[in-house]
């Protein structure tokens, strides 16, 4: 489901505000942490989990290592 999303300061940062229906389907309440991860197509942002941030952390130490195999096998 895609939703716009005002953008707001908050601070010396910038706030997203997730529309109701959308944080309670996906069990998000005020104080939650989530994942905001950047990729090619945007910002995907996903509900906090330690094992989730680990395997992150993991394949972006395995993909600095082998990132020269990692472009040759991409071709």
């Amino acid at each position: 489901m895609v939703h716009g999303v005002k953008l707001r300061r908050a601070g010396g940062s910038i706030a997203a505000t997730l529309p109701k229906g959308m944080a309670d389907r996906l069990k998000l309440e005020a104080g939650d942490t989530v994942l905001a991860i950047e990729t090619e197509q945007g910002i995907l942002l996903t509900p906090y989990d330690a094992e989730t941030e680990e395997a992150l952390a993991l394949a972006s130490a395995v993909g600095r290592r082998y990132r020269n195999a990692l472009r040759e096998l991409a071709k």
